[in-house]
């Protein structure tokens, strides 16, 4: 799985210079009032793409650290409730032996009482 994520950022990086290369043109950007600013193509595509991917990137952060918060309180649960628990016994249990109860008197046989 290593392979596939290196080898899928290397497609990128290789596509990203190729466009670099072949784009490389100043821009002229209109900020607001009479403000100008000079900047080459890949420089300004690859800003607005940084730009846009920040909230979502603060967002995956968050939800990072929030899932991490509970799974470090679900963890100290577990080991307070494990040492809360009396530890198993060191001998195991064995059950006595079954014997029958010859107390209880047998019962007659049956036999019909009516004729035959």
């Amino acid at each position: 799985m290593q392979f596939l994520r290196t080898a899928f950022w290397v497609v990128i990086a290789v596509a990203l210079a190729f466009f670099c290369m072949a784009n490389y043109v100043p821009v002229t950007v209109r900020l607001w009032g009479d403000m100008v600013m000079e900047t080459k193509l890949p420089v300004l595509l690859i800003g607005a793409f940084l730009l846009g991917a920040l909230p979502f990137w603060i967002m995956a952060r968050a939800t990072r650290w929030r899932l991490k918060r509970r799974l470090d309180s679900a963890e100290r649960a577990l080991a307070v409730t494990a040492a809360a628990t009396p530890p198993p016994p060191t001998q195991p249990l064995t059950n006595p032996p079954i014997t029958p109860d010859v107390s209880i008197p047998s019962l007659p046989p049956l036999t019909p009482t009516g004729p035959v």
